[in-house]
């Protein structure tokens, strides 16, 4: 006689419940653990290439960062050149402008301007020069000393216009490239 005769009959169909269940339910859940598995190691794989991925793009990202880096420092050290050339071609035309308005001012050299030929009203020149004279120009008048420093000043500001713009322009060509 069979044990499973010997059992009520609501334990015995509780019984087989319960082994359909363990035979429904053991196959289920060897599926779920190797889905489980499958799908984790999967995700993995997708985990490990997009760090890969990540890696490679911060990579580039830096290269290129250092990159821009070198040419900024490139052009800095450009633009301190050009700053110490215009700064020197600024004193230096300074220095001249100095040395010409002491020399002015000593009376060393006297400014002076051409006459037009045409005109005699305007001035009265002797036609021929002294004897110790050697200059067979055009005649020229002498300026007032006071006359010849305002020059001295206002063509001192040009050069300064112009070597400034010659700056400003090595700047604007220096970035261009």
């Amino acid at each position: 006689m069979p044990v499973f005769n010997l059992m009520p009959f609501s334990a015995r169909n509780l019984g087989v419940v319960v082994l359909l269940a363990l035979l429904v339910a053991a196959p289920a859940m060897l599926a779920w653990r190797f889905q489980d598995w499958r799908y984790g190691r999967q995700l993995a794989q997708m985990a490990q290439s997009r760090a890969e991925a990540l890696n490679q793009i911060t990579q580039a990202a830096a290269a290129q960062q250092k990159a821009e880096e070198e040419k900024r420092l490139a052009l800095e050290q450009r633009l301190s050149t050009s700053e110490q050339t215009h700064y020197r071609a600024l004193s230096d035309a300074q220095r001249d402008q100095d040395r010409l308005r002491d020399r002015l001012a000593t009376a060393d050299v006297r400014l002076s301007v051409l006459l037009d030929a045409d005109d005699t009203a305007g001035c009265a020149v002797p036609a021929a020069t002294g004897s110790g004279g050697v200059d067979h120009g055009a005649p020229r008048a002498r300026l007032d000393p006071a006359h010849a420093q305002r020059i001295i000043a206002i063509t001192n500001e040009g050069d300064r216009g112009l070597i400034a713009l010659q700056a400003c322009q090595a700047y604007v060509r220096a970035l261009g490239q």
